[in-house]
């Protein structure tokens, strides 16, 4: 297994500083994060999901493309994913993140799932991401750049068995899943090992960051609420130590890409260097151990 940086979680970090950043901590792959920067944001302290330094402008055009690219590459790493924010059915969105990917060389983008929210019954959202689906592997099997499908909160695929069933049928050297562990503490938790043998030839990517449930205020009736927000790597509720020994197990040997939402480091390069050390340490033990079963 190899170490990769989503830079939505580094966004006081310039695409240049972030390469070589990962570059020091041991990263391979980048993971660069497309989207549109609000303009009424550009100025403000760095956040992940509003003023990121370390995000492609899609209206930036070829010469916001070399940049990324140039960056990866110059410190030797490879452009792993270009991830959007895509919905399902927005076929000509897809595939103008295919043609970046392609232009920078990046094996990867993430599609569009369906999300859920009790306003529509799932199987017109189901139908509604099959036929996406459909559509984007012909444009995924034309630029040679693979669609992931994220598990995910609030979607139609928030469990490995969800995404399974989405991407059943489909070529796996066309469309993968993404498989998220702190998305499935909010929802959509099964046992690691038996989410990584459901996706089988899906599973194409794994993210690493963590979450946890606290008590929140009661309801009318006196039964106690909960809620979940992210933690640090160590404290949530995911376990890092069994699933990194499950995706072991199973022979998985890509990418593991940190998006840390935690705020437990002020810093990204710090944030950076824990995950190579926390996690590069469990994937060297475990996947040494895995070998001699």
């Amino acid at each position: 297994m190899k170490l990769s940086v989503f830079t939505v979680a580094t966004p006081d970090m310039t695409p240049e500083k972030l390469a070589a950043a990962a570059k020091k901590a041991g990263l391979s792959g980048i993971e660069w994060r497309y989207t549109e920067v609000p303009a009424d944001v550009r100025g403000s302290e760095p956040s992940f999901w509003g003023n990121n330094l370390c995000t492609i402008s899609p209206s930036g055009g070829t010469a916001e493309l070399d940049r990324f690219k140039r960056a990866a590459e110059e410190a030797g790493l490879v452009s792993l994913s270009v991830t959007p924010y895509l919905r399902a059915g927005d076929l000509e969105a897809t595939e103008k993140v295919l043609q970046a990917a392609k232009h920078i060389g990046a094996s990867y983008i993430r599609v569009g799932v369906p999300g859920y929210d009790r306003t529509k019954p799932f199987e017109e959202l189901f139908k509604l991401g099959r036929e996406y689906l459909a559509e984007a592997e012909k444009l995924c099997r034309k630029y040679g750049v693979k669609g992931l499908v994220e598990t995910h909160h609030v979607t139609i695929a928030a469990s490995a068995s969800g995404a399974r069933r989405l991407v059943e049928g489909f070529d796996p050297n066309h469309i993968g899943v993404l498989y998220d562990p702190g998305n499935l503490a909010h929802e959509g938790y099964e046992n690691y090992r038996m989410g990584l043998e459901i996706l089988g030839p899906y599973l194409a990517h794994v993210h690493v960051k963590n979450a946890a449930w606290k008590p929140a205020e009661r309801a009318e009736d006196g039964s106690l609420g909960w809620s979940s927000d992210w933690a640090p790597m160590k404290d949530g509720v995911v376990p890092w130590r069994q699933v990194i020994g499950d995706l072991a197990a199973v022979g998985y040997d890509g990418y593991v890409g940190i998006e840390d939402f935690s705020k437990q480091f002020a810093d990204s390069a710090d944030m950076l260097q824990y995950f190579a050390d926390y996690i590069g340490g469990l994937i060297a033990e475990l996947s040494v151990s895995a070998a001699d079963v």
